[in-house]
């Protein structure tokens, strides 16, 4: 009854609609998320450049570009989402005690995430998703998990952190 009552209301007043993560000790963090919004900004940007290479687009190609770009975009959000989510929720003083690079290197992500979103550039994007590496690094350390790098199996083909989890 509570509830239906509330969802007439709802509907009446249109309450905005509210997002969280983690409020609430749920405990489920894990960087992999900012690492592979990371790798999509790669993989746009190498789209992109080839774009770039042609004389003149097409109108298909034009409306490519622009959803690569909208892609790219979104990703280099969710980089700064899934950082700042783990460092605000999970990051504690016994984690900056442990690292004190953290403060800094999760302002250089935010900054490096800008940088990304505002230039359609390679180098711009491997610094990114370097630093987001190494977030990844710290975050497993802190939970006492090994990690190790590979390659993703996947385009752009580079380098990942992933923790060691067996």
């Amino acid at each position: 009854m509570l509830y239906n009552i509330i969802a007439k209301l709802d509907r009446r007043l249109n309450f905005p609609i509210v997002m969280g993560h983690c409020d609430i000790p749920c405990k489920i963090y894990d960087p992999i998320s900012a690492q592979i919004a990371a790798l999509t900004i790669i993989r746009m940007v190498d789209l992109l450049n080839e774009l770039k290479e042609k004389a003149s687009l097409t109108l298909d190609e034009q409306a490519e570009f622009l959803r690569l770009v909208n892609q790219k975009e979104q990703h280099g959000v969710k980089v700064k989402e899934e950082i700042s989510v783990i460092w605000g929720d999970y990051i504690k003083a016994p984690q900056l005690g442990q690292y004190p690079e953290l403060h800094e290197l999760v302002h250089s992500i935010m900054l490096a995430s800008s940088q990304a979103k505002q230039h359609i550039s390679r180098d711009a994007a491997m610094t990114l998703l370097q630093k987001v590496n190494r977030f990844a690094e710290i975050f497993w350390a802190t939970k006492q998990v090994t990690t190790f790098t590979a390659t993703c199996p996947y385009p752009p083909a580079e380098q990942l952190v992933y923790p060691r989890v067996y």
